[in-house]
């Protein structure tokens, strides 16, 4: 009967011109969701237990990612073997590792990019060292001739062995390593007298000197050793006034660090792992302004990856670095 009174038709025609305006708010709605959640998505870091990633977790016990307006999130990591798995899972973006780590990761199918050195910028910052046992008779470069140093092989430590070493003239085949690939263990068999010596990074090396080991050598009288921030390259390319904001916190949160050192040691302890033993008195660490590696210091380690073959071919420096979160 409506029909007949012709309001049928006009009342389906305003029906479907209801849907179709419900529907073009629905589409216009969810377009601009979307391009919300794309700029607030969260970037992912793995972090290790380890003083290079301080300024992280003082950003977040700060709130310097919100108010650079960013969402992170900061993914724990007991070693980096569980990291790098990860990375390559494409379940985080970025982490702070060496360039050792990089290298592999990118032999190894990993798209990643170096934007910039997290620690050692300066030589002295992350140190290094050859330590001798407590009741070892070595106190001089001369005297690990032949002397099996405890390492971690085809590491960054493996590298930074190798380099003190051959710069205290110490010819390469009057060198010995053995592999303990676990640095606690390391230690433990350092203090033990179950090796003369090993080469550690700090904390652990400051520790093992507080309990009598006797350093032989340490990596803070030039650049050899340095830890970057890197990110998977596809993130890079498309979220980089995200990531170019991020490293930003990094830096300023390492200058606070610097600033009120006293005030992050409990951020430093709790985080970081450092023993119990030297928790009052291990030094707090330093924070550089950031900036890209030397084109230098990249080379070096190329060229000793690929003396190891560990790498067939070095990467070039453009390969691996990204200078434009910095500019």
């Amino acid at each position: 009967m409506l029909e007949k009174k012709g309001l049928g038709p006009r009342r389906k025609i305003g029906s479907l011109g209801c849907c179709l305006l419900l529907l073009v708010g629905w589409v216009w709605l969810f377009a601009g969701c979307g391009t919300v959640l794309s700029k607030s998505a969260v970037v992912k870091i793995g972090v290790l237990p380890i003083e290079d990633n301080l300024p992280f977790f003082v950003a977040e016990q700060n709130g310097l990612f919100q108010d650079a307006g960013l969402e992170v999130e900061l993914i724990p990591f007991p070693s980096a073997v569980e990291r790098d798995a990860a990375l390559q899972a494409g379940q985080i973006d970025g982490a702070i590792a060496d360039l050792v780590a990089v290298s592999l990761l990118s032999k190894g199918g990993t798209d990643i990019r170096v934007v910039c050195v997290g620690m050692g910028a300066l030589p002295a910052e992350g140190r290094f060292a050859i330590l001798s046992a407590p009741h070892s008779q070595i106190r001089q470069p001369e005297d690990l001739r032949d002397v099996p140093i405890g390492v971690s092989e085809n590491s960054i430590i493996d590298y930074v062995t190798d380099v003190m070493l051959a710069d205290a003239h110490i010819p390469a085949a009057q060198v010995q390593k053995i592999a303990i690939p676990k640095m606690p263990v390391r230690l433990q068999m350092l203090m033990a007298d179950e090796i003369q010596a090993a080469c550690l990074p700090d904390p652990l090396a400051y520790l093992a000197e507080r309990q009598g080991a006797h350093t032989v050598l340490e990596d803070t009288y030039r650049h050899i050793s340095q830890t970057v921030l890197f990110f998977r390259n596809a993130v890079l390319q498309d979220r980089a006034p995200e990531l170019q904001a991020l490293v930003r916190v990094y830096e300023r949160a390492g200058q606070d660090i610097n600033a009120s050192p006293d005030q992050y040691r409990p951020l430093l302890i709790s985080k970081t792992q450092v023993p119990e033993e030297i928790a009052a008195t291990y030094p707090m660490p330093v924070y550089s302004l950031l900036r890209l590696p030397e084109e230098d210091e990249v080379t070096e380690v190329m060229q000793w990856m690929v003396d190891k073959k560990l790498l067939d071919q070095a990467y070039a420096y453009q390969d691996l670095i990204d200078a434009s979160l910095l500019k």
